[in-house]
């Protein structure tokens, strides 16, 4: 438990952020290990129908991530005002309110799944594949959703530790699961997915069973159970902001998918790797985001706006220099990385991979304001700029897909997160320009204990 509060800004952020970076590149390690697991054992033909059903896997389950790290911003704000009881009860809301979104879009999204695969324009050749494998991820979700809710509610009282060292274990369990189910029980693809979902389970039971064991403040009553409108009205207003913000983000990437999907198998799998790469690029930008959220929560609950303003600079100074590195290892080992991810040698593959890569990281610099923004903004409470921000990129991927990719193909591809991200930066330069208490360098505001 770690009270960002107090102490130097620098020093709080980072010693903050490191479990969460680590824990993220486990999280990622689960991918990425799908990835090369499937590539080396089944061929690019299973890579292609997994790849071509992993934007709808990140919107989905994208949506619930951050409908979770909208609830605990509130817990944040009630963990830095020192209201426990408060605490207590929006976990208990988040967890009933979690439960419902997932069990929701599970039966959603399995019972549609053929429909949507279809509007992605799945090649055929992959379908069944592809079907096979999604369906599964999407039918485990709620492991997924009830891992994040307990993780974020950790990281919303400092302790980000926790998290990570029950994803440690299911990683290694998850590396495991893979070979076991793919090569030993000869479950292909749908193996991939079986150990996904496992591990995901298992990190929620241990990740529950200690939060409950070491903070008793966190151990819900049935009576928190009961429904506290005026909250659960805020969880919800919070956590869909978030959520809807993540879920426009990638329905813009799936939107671009059905594009990349006519393109044929070297394509798909060359932009599969392209973006298991980027993942791995802009991670520490989604870390220090979630970083901003919980710090700029406790602060605005403790009144100090100040440390915000701070806080959000030198998250600022921190993703500027992770970009530096991150363009030149794009324009200098990008070639060994698409092949470790991937185990293909196929020329196409490796040089399409590699010309995205070189083309997109030159903008990485103003991905770090968008995502450092974006979550400092909700932190302190604004969820309408952030959504916003969020849907100028999905109009301009579709306008991307309607009008460049008929006649650039792949090209319009490559330059279409470049051109957004330079328009949907602007309302968030704007909305932080104009907050009072940001300008105002000893800004301090009323506790949050209601």
């Amino acid at each position: 438990m770690k009270d960002l509060t107090k102490g130097s800004t620098l020093k709080v952020i980072i010693n903050f952020t490191i479990p969460i970076c680590i824990g993220s590149l486990f999280q990622l390690f689960y991918s990425l290990v799908d990835t090369r697991i499937v590539g080396s054992t089944l061929g690019n033909d299973a890579l292609a129908a997994v790849g071509a059903t992993t934007t709808l896997n990140s919107l989905i389950v994208g949506f619930l991530v951050g409908l979770t790290n909208g609830f605990s911003v509130m817990t944040a704000q009630y963990f830095g005002a020192g209201n426990k009881d408060k605490v207590r009860k929006s976990v208990a809301h988040a967890l009933l309110l979690g439960l419902m979104v997932s069990v929701f879009l599970t039966v959603i999204s399995t019972v549609f799944l053929r429909q949507i695969l279809f509007l992605l324009n799945m090649p055929q050749e992959h379908f069944e594949e592809g079907y096979a494998y999604i369906f599964v991820i999407l039918a485990g979700m709620t492991a997924s959703m009830l891992y994040n809710i307990c993780s974020s509610v950790l990281r919303a009282i400092g302790d980000t530790v926790t998290p990570l060292c029950f994803l440690i274990l299911s990683t290694i369990l998850n590396i495991f699961l893979d070979y076991a189910l793919i090569l030993g029980f000869n479950m292909g693809v749908e193996g991939a997915a079986c150990a996904t979902v496992i591990s995901q389970c298992v990190a929620f039971i241990l990740c529950a069973a200690y939060m409950l064991k070491k903070y008793t403040f966190l151990r819900v009553r049935l009576s928190d159970f009961m429904i506290d409108v005026e909250m659960a009205g805020r969880l919800m207003a919070s956590g869909l902001s978030m959520g809807f913000m993540q879920s426009l983000v990638s329905l813009g990437t799936v939107t671009l998918q059905s594009a990349i999907n006519t393109f044929g198998t070297n394509i798909i799998v060359a932009h599969t790797a392209a973006r298991k790469i980027t993942e791995l690029f802009m991670l520490p930008f989604g870390v220090l985001g979630m970083t901003m959220t919980t710090f700029c929560g406790q602060n605005l609950g403790a009144g100090r706006m100040d440390r915000v303003k701070d806080g959000i600079k030198k998250a600022l100074l921190l993703a500027w220099g992770w970009c530096i590195l991150v363009v030149l290892a794009s324009y200098t080992i990008a070639p060994l990385l698409i092949r470790a991810v991937t185990a293909t040698q196929v020329t196409e593959v490796i040089e399409t991979a590699v010309l995205y890569l070189k083309v997109d990281t030159l903008l990485y610099f103003v991905t770090a304001v968008i995502t450092i923004f974006r979550n400092a903004l909700q932190g302190i409470g604004d969820c309408i700029v952030p959504i916003v921000s969020s849907t100028i990129e999905l109009v301009g991927k579709v306008l991307v897909v309607i009008f460049l990719t008929p006649v650039l193909k792949y090209w319009g591809i490559i330059i279409a997160e470049p051109i957004v991200w330079v328009l949907m930066v602007i309302p968030l330069i704007i909305r932080m320009a104009t907050i009072p208490v940001l300008k105002n360098t000893g800004g301090q505001m009323n506790n949050v204990q209601n």
